[in-house]
C-alpha cells in the first residue's frame, strides 16, 4: 500500500506543477519549435537545373529565379512555381506514347483517331499524326497570359494543321508535300502564339505518320502502286532516251565528218587531175608528137599488166599463138616498180 500511496503522491505533485504553469511553458516551447521548423522549411526552395521558378507574393509576381537553392518568405506568403524552360516539351496529336524506349509503344483512342482524321483539298480523307516540339522562353507569360497554355497550344496546332491540309491535295500530303505542310504549320502557329504573347517558342512540327483510313487503304495502295509503276516507266524511258540520243548524235557527227572528208578528198583529187591535165596540155602544145607518144606508152604500160594471156587464133582453126607473154611483162613491171 505504501508504494501505491507514493505513486499517488507523485501524481498529485505533477498535477500541482502543471497547475502552477509548467505545462504552458512546455507547450509554448513545442509550438515555438514547430513554428521555427515550419518557417525554415517553407522559406527554402530549390529550382531544378531544367528550368526557372516564378515567385509570387499574395498572387503578384515578384521575381524569376535561376536553378539552385533560394529563399522566400515562409508560411505561404511567397509561393514558387517551377517552369521547365530548358526542356524541349512535346505534344502528340492523333496518338499517345505509352512507353518510350528501343521499341516505343503507342496507343490510339477514339479521340485520337477523330483528332487525326482530316479532309484534304481534293476531298480525300486521310489520317494525319504529328508532333509539336516547343520550349517555354518566358515563364511569367506562360503562367499568366492564358488560363491553360497547353490546351491553347493544342487547339492552335489542330486548327492550323486542318486548314493547311485542307489547302493541299491528298497525294501531296501523303508523299512529297509533307515537309511543306510541316514548315507552313510551324510558321503559322508561331505567328499566332506571338500574337497571344504566350511565351512559347516552337522548335519543330513533324508529321509522324500520314495514312489513308483503313476502309479506303486498299484503294490508296492500288493508286500508289500505279503511280510508282508510272514513275518507273518514265524513268526507264528517260534512261533509254539518254542512251539513244547521244549515240545517234555521235553517229550523225561521224557520218558528217566522213562525208566532209570524202568531199575534201574528191575535190582535191579533181583539182589535182585538172592541174595535171592543164600541165600535160601545155606540154602537148609545145611538142605534140612526143607528148602523144608518151601518153600512149603510159596508157599501154598501165593497161597491159591488167590483161591476162593474149592469143591470136587464125580463121581456119589453127593452133592459138601467144601474141604477148604478159606474165613476164607483169613480173617485169613489178620488178621495175
Amino acid at each position: 500500500m505504501n508504494g501505491y500511496d507514493d505513486m499517488y503522491i507523485d501524481y498529485k505533485q505533477i498535477l500541482q506543477k502543471l497547475k502552477n504553469g509548467g505545462f504552458l511553458k512546455w507547450a509554448a516551447v513545442i509550438i515555438a519549435a514547430i513554428f521555427v521548423v515550419v518557417a525554415v522549411f517553407s522559406s527554402i526552395y530549390t529550382v531544378e537545373a531544367e528550368g526557372n521558378a516564378v515567385v509570387k507574393r499574395f498572387g503578384e509576381v515578384i521575381k524569376t529565379t535561376e536553378p539552385g537553392l533560394h529563399f522566400k518568405l515562409p508560411f505561404g506568403i511567397d509561393k514558387a512555381y517551377f517552369v521547365p524552360t530548358k526542356r524541349v516539351l512535346k505534344e502528340e496529336f492523333g496518338f499517345r506514347t505509352v512507353e518510350s524506349g528501343q521499341r516505343t509503344q503507342y496507343s490510339r483512342s477514339d479521340r485520337d483517331q477523330q483528332e487525326a482524321l482530316m479532309l484534304t483539298g481534293d476531298l480525300n480523307v486521310i489520317n494525319v499524326e504529328w508532333v509539336v516540339q516547343y520550349k517555354i522562353v518566358e515563364p511569367n507569360k506562360y503562367l499568366h497570359q492564358v488560363r491553360n497554355p497547353t490546351e491553347t497550344l493544342r487547339d492552335i496546332s489542330e486548327a492550323v494543321m486542318r486548314r493547311i491540309v485542307g489547302n493541299n491535295l491528298g497525294r501531296e500530303v501523303l508523299t512529297v508535300g509533307r515537309g511543306n505542310v510541316s514548315d507552313e504549320t510551324r510558321e503559322e502557329m508561331q505567328k499566332i502564339l506571338d500574337s497571344y504573347d504566350i511565351g512559347i517558342s516552337l522548335q519543330a512540327v513533324r508529321l509522324q505518320d500520314v495514312t489513308p483510313p483503313e476502309t479506303v487503304k486498299p484503294a490508296f495502295n492500288d493508286v500508289n502502286e500505279a503511280r510508282q509503276e508510272k514513275e518507273r516507266l518514265i524513268n526507264e524511258a528517260e534512261k533509254y532516251r539518254n542512251q539513244v540520243i547521244p549515240k545517234a548524235k555521235g553517229e550523225a557527227e561521224q557520218t558528217i565528218a566522213e562525208a566532209e572528208a570524202y568531199r575534201a578528198e574528191r575535190v582535191n583529187k579533181a583539182r589535182g587531175g585538172a592541174s595535171r591535165f592543164t600541165a600535160v596540155r601545155k606540154e602537148y602544145e609545145k611538142a605534140k608528137d612526143v607528148t602523144r607518144r608518151r601518153l600512149y606508152l603510159e596508157a599501154v604500160e598501165e593497161v597491159l599488166p591488167k590483161l591476162g594471156n593474149v592469143f591470136v587464133i587464125g580463121g581456119e582453126g589453127t593452133q592459138p599463138l601467144p601474141l604477148f607473154n604478159l606474165d613476164n611483162v607483169k613480173k617485169y613491171m613489178k620488178n621495175k616498180n
